[in-house]
């Protein structure tokens, strides 16, 4: 599996990706979230062209994964993360997260931090496991950014199912 830099011929697969990823909520009676539309192809294209969307490709450089990310109040932020569920398992979207995890570093970025469900095995459980650390409402490390997020997913509807913000140090690579 190799990472690269989305492009703008795959943006429509990003979108199935995304579409086949949201399909194991429906077993968990998360259907709106099955259903929700991906990102549309303008937004996609806007996370492209600023360099912030990378894909885990196959073997035959097909993308079988994708990752958004934002830049929130000094921290690299996890937009979207999906795996095709045919990939899934295979640590295609920890290597993501790792990827983002060294871009971020390069730039001089001292964490990660995302939003995610609570409940969902693959979500919040999950990133525990990748070194996330959720954020309590009283949490200096809960940044305004990541307050004006949570909001804006509550709007969209996603707060019908607990949510959580989370976040991982980044450890600053010093030159000799």
């Amino acid at each position: 599996m190799r990472i690269r830099a989305a492009a703008p011929a795959e943006l429509p697969l990003l979108q199935s990706i995304e579409r086949a990823a949201g399909e194991p909520f429906r077993a968990l009676g998360m259907t709106a979230i099955a259903d929700d539309d991906p990102l549309p192809l303008d937004v996609l294209e806007g996370y492209r062209s600023a360099g912030r969307a990378w894909v885990a490709v196959d073997g035959a450089d097909r993308p079988v994964a994708y990752l958004l990310a934002d830049t929130v109040d000094g921290a690299a932020h996890i937009e979207q993360v999906s795996v095709h569920p045919d990939a899934a398992r295979q640590g295609v979207g920890r290597a993501l997260i790792e990827h983002l995890a060294e871009a971020a570093r390069e730039q001089g970025l001292t964490a990660l931090t995302l939003t995610t469900f609570t409940d969902v095995p693959w979500n919040a459980p999950y990133y525990t496991r990748l070194g996330f650390r959720p954020l309590a409402d009283t949490d200096p490390a809960l940044t305004e950014g990541l307050r004006a997020i949570s909001l804006a997913e509550a709007a969209h509807g996603l707060a019908t199912w607990p949510r959580v913000c989370m976040r991982r140090e980044l450890m600053v690579r010093h030159l000799p």
